[in-house]
């Protein structure tokens, strides 16, 4: 072999070395390049498999225009959460049939759905059903008093949300009410002896009541069923005006109170502003739109993965006095210019 022979044959072989090294870096940058794109892919395909939470609701009556799921869904999407997108609903309703309360109850339970919002009367039904689903209660008046939480501040156990604390508003809405109208004398009160708030909102009622030179008459409502009854002893005793408390089974006798006092030419007094939009006459009390769609705030900490017993309860901070004037010239009644300006909504 002659010395160029070699010096080629050296060559040769130093470039093919060169060569093999040159594919076996290749070979390993694409397999970190590719375990790379491997770990990148994970987690974006488990985000796309991760369940969508979904949010249960237990109502005990049937508000109109279902404002609880229309302004719980609102507050939800001003945290970021879209229906049917990243969280679902599936809502019960008792239709005031209290009875049917424990079954919707649990079937959510059954559904194993991650939170449960219950409205005003479906509370207890809830918390029997489950020690373990976290649940966010709207429109308790007295959450302590009724044993759902140990306080306000450190609810404990898997319950919190917002209260309403409407027996404190009793003697306010007999104050609206001898204001607008300063001839009433009698007024008749629809209440539940089976609901604590709505048993609070009579006593305060009656201590108002003296105070204003007004006389009570208790028409207690423990069933449907004691509906005919109690309309025909308010027909009996000749009211000045009706007072309604609030509970699910008076708010399922709203469109017969309207049939009442609009025969009868009578002024009443509604709870909330979503009754007196749907006909009623006057209302005063927290907002229930208000409430539902600021109880989102713990819907959306518990599925952040804080436990209810560490969310204090909170109470209302808007207050609405809602007049209907088309009501009130239907029924005859003029409400005076300094009562109107006191109303945060008039309907014309």
């Amino acid at each position: 072999m002659t010395k160029n022979t070699a010096l080629m044959l050296v060559g040769s072989m130093e470039f093919r070395r060169k060569d093999l090294n040159f594919a076996i870096r290749n070979l390993r940058s694409a397999i970190i390049l590719g375990a790379l794109l491997l770990a990148l892919s994970v987690p974006a395909e488990a985000q796309q498999a991760k369940k969508v939470p979904r949010v249960g609701f237990l109502i005990a009556g049937h508000p109109p225009g279902e404002v609880p799921i229309k302004s719980l869904a609102q507050g939800l999407r001003q945290l970021g959460w879209i229906e049917d997108q990243t969280i679902a609903f599936e809502a019960r309703f008792a239709e005031a049939k209290l009875e049917r309360l424990p079954e919707l109850a649990a079937e959510l339970v059954r559904l194993n759905v991650d939170v449960i919002v219950v409205g005003s009367g479906a509370e207890h039904a809830a918390k029997q059903a489950s020690r373990s689903i976290p649940i966010v209660f709207v429109s308790v008046g007295d959450p302590v008093s009724e044993g759902l939480v140990a306080s306000l501040a450190r609810p404990g156990g898997n319950i919190t949300g917002m209260t309403r604390i409407s027996p404190q508003l009793g003697g306010k809405r007999l104050e609206l009410l001898k204001e607008a109208f300063p001839k009433v004398r009698r007024v008749a009160i629809f209440w539940n002896p089976t609901n604590p708030s709505s048993a609070a909102e009579l006593g305060e009622g009656e201590v108002a009541a003296g105070l204003l030179g007004l006389k009570l008459q208790s028409l207690a409502l423990r069933a449907l069923k004691d509906a005919d009854g109690a309309f025909e002893a308010a027909a009996k005793e000749r009211p000045d005006a009706l007072v309604l408390t609030k509970d699910p089974l008076i708010d399922a006798l709203h469109f017969r109170v309207l049939d009442f006092v609009i025969g009868n030419k009578l002024p009443f007094m509604h709870t909330e502003e979503t009754f007196v939009e749907a006909g009623g006459l006057m209302s005063y009390g927290p907002s229930s739109v208000d409430l539902y769609r600021r109880a989102a705030y713990f819907v959306d900490k518990i599925l952040k993965g804080s436990k209810p017993a560490d969310l204090p309860v909170q109470q209302p901070t808007k207050f609405e006095f809602v007049i209907n004037l088309k009501t009130a010239k239907q029924i005859g009644l003029t409400i005076p210019p300094n009562v109107l300006v006191r109303a945060d909504k008039v309907i014309r």
